[in-house]
């Protein structure tokens, strides 16, 4: 759906090969193809920083682990943010959230668990993203999935999506339709078994 809709936009899209060089005109991809630009722009992603951790002796992974109370290895230390891979208490299992959002809400679990207050970090995995005319919302967390409901036309680019596991829903996606993450997080939350046309339909 965004790559039809980028492609509606005139952006040409190149899969499965990558930038091998950067030259003065352009870049020459892995294919061998060259492409003529005046101006390249390289994302990258990025990686956690965790050497200073490792070699603190700390214990790390994916980022730096901790207990669903942001707490390290360490009995004091504490880690918050995109380096924090959390023990999440939903998913019974360590996750690592790339996202404004997890810092906000990480920063002041870890204060007040430095503070010996109990406290979990229980925030579900969120993100957006606006591009054009089609805004989106992302709940959850799809790991381990075994079935994926629409309620909606993707075609129309007004829908949601669930992402289900054993019939409960674990993650939610909603594309122009709004006001709808609550009670998607709510219905992720309550662990309830749902039929899959209760949730395409209604």
């Amino acid at each position: 759906m965004f790559a039809r809709l980028h492609a509606s936009k005139g952006v040409d899209l190149r899969f499965g090969t990558a930038a091998a060089e950067i030259t003065e005109t352009g870049a020459r991809l892995s294919s061998g193809e060259r492409l003529t630009a005046d101006v390249v722009v390289v994302g990258i992603g990025a990686a956690p920083e965790v050497g200073l951790a490792r070699d603190a002796g700390l214990d790390v992974g994916q980022g730096i682990l901790t207990d669903a109370s942001l707490r390290t290895s360490h009995p004091d230390v504490y880690a918050a943010g995109d380096v924090a891979e959390f023990l999440h208490p939903l998913y019974g299992r360590r996750i690592r959230v790339e996202h404004w959002a997890n810092a906000l809400h990480g920063g002041p679990v870890a204060a007040r668990s430095m503070l010996g207050q109990e406290v979990v970090h229980d925030m579900l995995p969120y993100f957006y993203t606006d591009q054009y005319e089609l805004g989106m919302e992302f709940s959850g967390d799809i790991e381990g999935h075994d079935e994926i409901v629409y309620r909606g036309d993707p075609e129309s680019m007004e829908f949601i999506v669930y992402w289900l596991r054993d019939r409960r829903v674990i993650a939610g996606m909603n594309v122009n339709v709004w006001d709808v993450v609550d009670d998607i997080q709510e219905l992720i939350r309550s662990g309830v078994t749902v039929h899959p046309k209760e949730l395409s339909s209604g």
